[in-house]
C-alpha cells in the first residue's frame, strides 16, 4: 500500500504566507491521516529495520539509497508517492535545483540558503532572510526526515513536499518572484535545465516537474544511525549513563514523550521513530508576539462566527498574524497559537528553537517546558510545571544529543556547497 506523501517543511515566512487553495483543513482530516500512519506503524513494527541498500523500480528505473539504522525500509518506501517515483536522474536534478539561486527573483536565494547542511538543513537564525534581506517571521525548520511529516511548514498548511517546494518561489519574503510563470520562463531559458527537464520528465520545464524534482531530492535527506538508534538495535554501550537516565526522564518524569512520542513501547516506536506526535500545540511561544492577545481575540470571534476562507486571509495579512499558527489554516479556535510538534532527531544541530527561534540552547528549551510553557487562554492542557534537579536537566539534554546522526553531524562540521549525503 502507498499513500501520496504527507508534508514537509521549508521556511515559514510572514503572515502573507499562502493559505490552502481549495478548502480549510480540518482536524478530522489530520486525524484520519495520523490514523493511517499509526495503523501502518503497527504493521511495520513486526518487520526488520533496514540499513542496507535498497532498490525501488516503480517508475521502471531503479533507484538505490542506503537507509541509516533506525529508519525502516518499508516506512521509507511507503512515503514515496505513486505520482512521483524516485530515479537517480530526478534526484540529481532536484539536488541542482536545491542549490540554484536563480530560482529567486534577484539570484541571491536558493533552498539551501535557509536549509543549509552546515546547520542540520536549517539556517541557524531565528528568522530566515530572503531576497533584499527581507526577514520572515518563523524559523526555518529542518528538512531532515521531512518526507515523513504529516504537514509541511510550522502550521501544516500543505500536505506534500512538492507543494512545499513551490510556495517559497512566490513568497515576497523568500524568493520573491512575481509569479510561477516567471520562474518557469527563467529556467526554460537556461539550456542545461531545458535539456535536463526533457530527459527526466519528457517535456519542457513546468512548475509540477520543478516541485517533483526538488521533492525527490529532499526524500534522500533521511537521518538515523544515532547513538540512540544503536542502543535500540542492541548496543547497550552506545548511550552514556547520563543519556540513559535522560531517556528515562524523557519518557517518564519530564513528560516529553507526551508530544514527542516514542511511548516506551519500543517495537512500535521504531516503526515511526521521529519523536513527534505530528500534531499542533499551543505551548505559549506564540505569546512572544506583542499583538498575540489582540489577534487571538479576533481569531476567537471569527471561529465563533464560523470563519470562511476570505476572512482568514484578511486576518492573515495583519501585522504579526503569523503568531496565530495553525488557526490561519483551520479556522478552529482550538488551533489559536498552535504550531507543529517538530521531530527531535538532530535537534542538537538545529538551534535556535521554537517557531520564532526564541530559545537559543537546548537548556533554554528544557527550562521553558519545566515551567509549563507560557500561560495563555489557549495553552495546551497537557503542559504543567515539572521539577527536575540540575543533574536531571543535564541528563535530559544528554539524551536529546544522543538523537544526533553521526553522518549528519560530520556533514555539519565539514559541509561545503553541494556536499550532501
Amino acid at each position: 500500500m502507498r499513500v501520496t506523501q504527507p508534508k514537509v517543511s521549508q521556511t515559514d515566512s510572514s503572515a502573507r504566507s499562502q493559505l490552502p487553495d481549495t478548502r480549510i483543513v480540518t482536524k478530522t482530516s489530520l486525524t484520519i491521516r495520523l490514523a493511517i500512519v499509526f495503523a501502518f506503524s503497527m504493521f511495520v513494527a513486526s518487520t526488520r529495520m533496514a540499513r542496507v541498500t535498497i532498490v525501488t523500480a516503480d517508475s521502471g528505473a531503479s533507484f538505490r539509497i542506503d537507509l541509516p539504522l533506525g529508519i525502516p525500509l518499508d516506512l521509507w518506501n511507503y512515503f514515496i508517492p505513486t505520482d512521483n517515483p524516485m530515479s537517480e536522474a530526478k534526484v540529481a536534478l532536484g539536488r541542482e535545483l536545491f542549490f540554484e539561486k536563480r530560482l529567486s527573483a534577484d539570484g541571491s536565494v536558493s533552498c539551501a540558503v535557509c536549509h543549509d547542511p552546515r546547520f542540520g538543513f536549517t539556517d541557524g537564525k531565528a528568522a530566515p532572510e530572503g531576497i533584499h534581506g527581507r526577514k520572515g517571521t518563523r524559523s526555518a525548520p529542518t528538512l531532515l526526515n521531512a518526507m515523513f511529516n504529516a504537514g509541511q511548514f510550522w502550521d501544516g498548511r500543505v500536505e506534500s513536499l512538492e507543494e512545499q517546494a513551490r510556495q517559497p518561489l512566490v513568497n515576497p519574503d523568500e524568493m520573491g518572484n512575481a509569479s510561477i510563470d516567471e520562474v518557469v520562463a527563467r529556467l526554460e531559458s537556461i539550456p542545461e535545465y531545458k535539456t535536463r527537464f526533457q530527459e527526466v520528465f519528457g517535456g519542457p520545464v513546468n512548475i509540477g516537474s520543478l516541485g517533483k524534482a526538488i521533492a525527490a531530492f529532499e526524500r534522500t535527506l533521511v537521518s538515523g544511525n544515532s547513538a540512540f538508534d544503536r542502543y535500540m538495535a542492541g548496543n547497550r554501550d552506545a548511550l552514556s549513563d547520563s543519556a540513559r537516565q535522560g531517556m528515562l526522564l524523557f519518557n517518564g518524569k519530564a513528560r516529553c514523550s507526551v508530544c514527542h512520542t516514542f511511548a516506551g513501547v519500543f517495537a512500535v516506536s521504531q516503526s515511526f521513530p521521529f519523536f513527534t506526535d505530528q500534531m499542533y500545540h499551543n505551548t505559549g511561544v506564540a505569546t512572544n508576539g506583542r499583538s498575540f492577545d489582540e489577534l487571538s481575540r479576533k481569531a476567537a470571534a471569527l471561529a465563533k462566527a464560523g470563519s470562511d476562507r476570505k476572512e482568514l486571509e484578511r486576518l492573515a495579512r495583519e501585522p504579526e498574524a503569523g503568531s496565530l499558527g495553525r488557526f490561519l489554516v483551520t479556522g478552529n479556535a482550538m488551533d489559536i497559537g498552535a504550531f507543529k510538534t517538530p521531530s527531535l532527531r538532530d535537534v542538537e544541530l538545529t538551534a535556535p528553537y521554537f517557531h520564532d527561534g526564541s530559545a537559543k540552547t537546548l537548556e533554554e528549551v528544557v527550562e521553558f517546558y519545566l515551567k509549563g510553557g507560557k500561560d495563555n487562554r489557549y495553552r495546551d492542557w497537557q503542559l504543567e510545571p515539572i521539577r527536575l534537579s540540575d543533574q536531571e536537566r543535564a541528563e535530559l539534554v544528554e539524551f536529546l544529543k544522543s538523537l544526533t546522526s553521526d553522518s549528519i553531524k560530520r556533514l555539519a562540521e565539514t559541509a561545503a556547497p553541494k556536499s550532501l549525503p
